[in-house]
């Protein structure tokens, strides 16, 4: 195998043209020059430099690895720039796992803050699985993922960033009688039909879990996988049902939000990153901005 050290001192001897000026160039004895030209001829099992008068030339040998030098150190060059601008946050991509009802009033405010500081990083958007939240995470697939904490969170080698608690309200139709109320406590909508607003994962086991608390289980009539279509089914009169407050942010008419106590669910938001990541300039920029999106 070539020696890249050795190879840049044949370089520097064939463009300056003697032995004597390469070590005068490179800070070395010219035997030091002469010995490592030396052994690259018997690395290369060819000769690279001819003598002429009292100076030196490159065979063809010789000037191919020069021009071959000249193209690696290059290439080295700007792998070093890359590497610099990666480090200090100017390049590099981003991936980022999030679910819907974070979309609009934490991630597109985070991002757009993230393009105008690193302007040259991409960013890649997936929405998360969410039987499988830190998935990503945790097998290099997302830098980052918007997860609601999950039972196992205590994973090794991720750290979890309280964003924000995120408290679920009742939905009722506008003309239901406990909308005259502003405060429920959730054991009143027992007897109720309910709408399914959450898919399976740790969104729907803290409503569950709440309801649980208060003394009954949901009778289900209808289920829905997002807010706004369970909102259209409370909204036509077809029962009851718990969205959390981000996701109740767009609510349509012919909805009456309560608050709901004993006990008033909450889903706890946090954002996900490998241990040791968290060094990232962009990456860190994400971050804050984020919790600045959650104030």
């Amino acid at each position: 195998m070539l020696d890249l050290r050795r190879m840049q001192v044949l370089r520097a001897v064939v463009t300056s043209g003697s032995v004597t000026a390469a070590a005068a160039h490179l800070g070395y004895t010219p035997s030091a020059v002469s010995q490592q030209v030396a052994a690259l001829e018997k690395e290369a099992g060819i000769a690279l430099l001819e003598r002429v008068g009292r100076g030196v030339r490159p065979t063809a040998a010789g000037r191919l690895l020069t021009e071959r030098t000249a193209v690696i150190s290059q290439n080295i060059a700007e792998a070093e720039t890359a590497l610099a601008d990666l480090r200090a946050g100017r390049t590099g991509r981003l991936t980022i796992s999030y679910f819907t009802s974070v979309g609009p009033t934490l991630v597109a405010p985070a991002l757009a803050r993230l393009r105008r500081e690193h302007p040259d990083v991409q960013t890649d958007l997936r929405l998360i699985d969410p039987e499988e939240p830190l998935a990503g995470v945790e097998q290099g697939d997302a830098d980052l993922a918007i997860v609601v904490r999950p039972r196992n969170a205590g994973r090794q080698g991720i750290h979890l960033v309280h964003l924000l608690d995120d408290a679920y309200v009742a939905a009722l139709p506008a003309g239901h009688p406990l909308a005259a109320q502003r405060v429920l406590d959730l054991a009143d909508l027992a007897g109720e039909p309910w709408i399914g607003s959450e898919p399976p994962g740790p969104c729907l086991d803290v409503m569950l879990e709440a309801c649980a608390a208060a003394g009954f289980s949901p009778n289900f009539v209808a289920r829905s996988e997002d807010y706004a279509t369970a909102l259209g089914f409370v909204a036509a009169g077809l029962g009851v049902g718990l969205v959390p407050r981000l996701g109740a942010a767009g609510r349509r008419t012919g909805v009456a939000l309560r608050r709901v106590r004993r006990p008033e669910p909450v889903r706890t938001i946090h954002a996900a990153v490998r241990e040791g990541t968290l060094t990232q300039p962009a990456l860190r920029t994400l971050l804050h901005a984020l919790e600045q999106a959650t104030r």
